[in-house]
């Protein structure tokens, strides 16, 4: 580690690389731009031809791409402004704003789309040799042909989505996020965010475990009807759009093809997934017999076996952060260190504040930013590492264009979920007390069923729940079938309450990107295989994993992974992932 390191303090984040405020005249500047950029990209639209030269095409492509980053700017900002607080109305009004505009944009410019799906194979081969790096985004937009409507329908959709699902998902930030949770701690009634409140399912105390998760599903519970009600509408918005008008074959197909994943992949990932919660049921035995209960509830599924309540300055978070990716790669290091300098990571715990934490790249050449509610436990570390770790595979890939630069969804997370590994690695080296080490290799059997079981039981429900409101089901029906899907997650290894019939609803991710969970799931199973190869192979493994990340999106995930020897289409594959879960499992049972 370098000497005269750069301190660094909990702050929001800096978004003048953007703009100055919302008021800042290069604010409007920049919709006059794209509207002039906009104008003239449509009064070529004439030069849009088969035997079109491949000088002149990739001439448009550069121009398309240029409306893009103008565009994603704009977006970026009211975005990230709202983030950091979902009360703010003038985030919100410039969202919608904005919305209002890009829609209108899309429609102006939808004859490049329409005309390249529509376009002969032997012309689009020809022009897609001579693409660059366009190609495989060329080569992906090609995948929606069965699927795209004609212009005059296209634009109705567009324009619909301004005040339909994208309003619906923002009126349900905005509700959420509003939340304040009350709870009597060491004697005083205190007032938290969500955030806040779910440290203390990590407590020792299980009466403040189960506490905190009442009031948690208290406050969504009441709420329940309202939220339940947001949902059925995003999800008939979804299959209205892509299953009746578009023909796309099931909901979750929708998501698989934006992720370039056949169903079957899929399908094979949930199915070897359902076979093996066996092995999560023996760790839940396995973790009530340590912390001395006859059987966990699920209230208890993340309490600690040590009574550590060690807390981590966000300097030293930092530090061990930034360590840990030294130790795999200065580079990682490097680019981590970046997003700090820059001021683009907003850290503090405040009112309003957007929930949990993301990283958002707003194009190839800008850092990304990062949000975090960091409040000192070891999972924040990790969470801070995880965050990072998505900034870093953006960063890798920042050589690519607008379009090829983000890694489809389940790739998205390779990068995070190592990260984290790689933490976890320095805080077992690190941690001389045995019970603390113990805590942090249950807390990877913890992690690893948050991010692949819950993930994949939220999935199923999701299938489920988009098959169910499809025939009219109430709000209290699909109540009742997630908690059928939680007693399947846990057998009876655990206890589950009915008040956790409401967790549904507080979960962003189905509402904003249905289908978008299982990524985690595919992400950490792929992780472990990777991990393996770099325990097993060492220095000779690091180009094959930053040929991954470095490639971005900008080759199939199928081929891609298959370059390192991985084949994601066999059940074998993600059997492999939980075997290396068992034998976790195995070591804590001889300890």
């Amino acid at each position: 580690m370098t000497e005269n390191k750069p301190a660094y303090t909990q702050s929001g984040w800096k978004l003048t690389e953007l703009f100055e405020s919302f008021a800042d005249p290069a604010l409007s500047q920049a919709y006059q731009d794209l509207e002039a950029r906009v104008e003239k990209l449509v009064s070529q639209r004439g030069e849009l031809k088969p035997e079109i030269s491949a000088e002149k095409f990739l001439q448009l492509l550069q121009e398309l791409e240029n409306v893009n980053k103008i565009a994603y700017r704009l977006y970026g900002f009211s975005s990230l402004s709202f983030a950091a607080n979902t009360q703010d109305q003038a985030a919100q009004t410039n969202i919608a704003r904005f919305q209002q505009f890009a829609a209108e944009m899309e429609n102006r410019v939808l004859f490049f789309s329409l005309w390249w799906k529509a376009l002969d194979d032997e012309n689009a081969a020809r022009l897609m040799e001579s693409s660059g790096d366009y190609r495989y985004w060329l080569e992906q937009m090609r995948n929606f042909k069965p699927y795209t409507l004609s212009e005059p329908e296209e634009k109705v959709i567009n324009i619909k989505n301004v005040t339909g699902a994208s309003a619906l998902e923002m009126l349900y930030d905005s509700i959420t996020n509003r939340y304040v949770f009350k709870l009597e701690v060491d004697g005083e009634v205190k007032e938290m965010t969500r955030g806040e409140l779910m440290t203390l399912v990590r407590k020792a105390d299980p009466d403040l475990r189960a506490r905190a998760y009442q009031e948690l599903y208290h406050v969504y519970g009441e709420d329940a009807p309202i939220l339940g009600q947001i949902y059925q509408n995003i999800v008939r918005d979804w299959k209205n759009e892509n299953v009746t008008l578009r023909g796309f074959k099931s909901p979750i197909s929708v998501r698989n093809t934006i992720n370039d994943l056949p169903d079957e992949v899929i399908n094979t990932l949930l199915d070897v997934t359902r076979k093996n919660i066996g092995i999560f049921h023996r760790y839940f035995r396995l973790k009530a017999q340590k912390i001395g209960m006859e059987k966990l509830r699920r209230y208890d599924i993340y309490a600690p076996l040590a009574e550590s309540d060690k807390r981590y300055s966000f300097q030293e978070a930092a530090d061990m952060t930034f360590e840990a990716f030294e130790r795999f790669d200065p580079k990682f290091a490097r680019l981590a260190k970046r997003v700090f300098d820059q001021g683009h990571v907003d850290s503090e715990v405040r009112k309003g504040k957007m929930s949990g934490a993301f990283c958002s790249t707003i194009g190839p050449d800008l850092t990304p930013w990062v949000l975090l509610n960091y409040q000192g436990k070891s999972d924040d570390v990790s969470t801070m590492a995880h965050e990072l770790g998505h900034a870093v595979h953006s960063m890798m890939a920042e050589e690519h264009t607008l379009f090829t630069q983000h890694a489809c969804l389940p790739l998205a997370e390779t990068a995070s979920t190592f990260g984290e590994m790689t933490l976890t690695d320095l805080f077992l080296e690190r941690e001389s007390d045995e019970g603390v080490r113990r805590d942090i290799l249950f807390g990877q059997l913890d992690d690893a069923f948050a991010t692949i079981i819950r993930q994949i039981y939220f999935a199923l429900f999701e299938r489920e729940a988009h098959d169910m409101i499809a025939n009219n089901a109430s709000v209290d029906e699909l109540n009742e079938a997630y908690l059928a899907n939680l007693k399947e997650e846990f057998g009876d290894a655990v206890e589950v309450s009915d008040e956790f019939k409401y967790e549904w609803v507080s979960i962003p991710h189905i509402y904003g990107t249905p289908f978008y969970v299982y990524a985690y799931a595919f992400g950490q199973l792929l992780v472990f295989a990777l991990y393996k190869r770099y325990q097993e192979e060492g220095e000779s493994f690091k180009p094959k994993y930053m040929r991954i990340l470095s490639a971005g999106g900008s080759i199939a995930p199928i081929p891609l992974l298959a370059e390192s020897g991985m084949d994601v289409t066999k059940a074998e594959f993600w059997q492999g992932g939980f075997d290396v879960i068992d034998g976790m499992v195995k070591r804590l049972e001889n300890l």
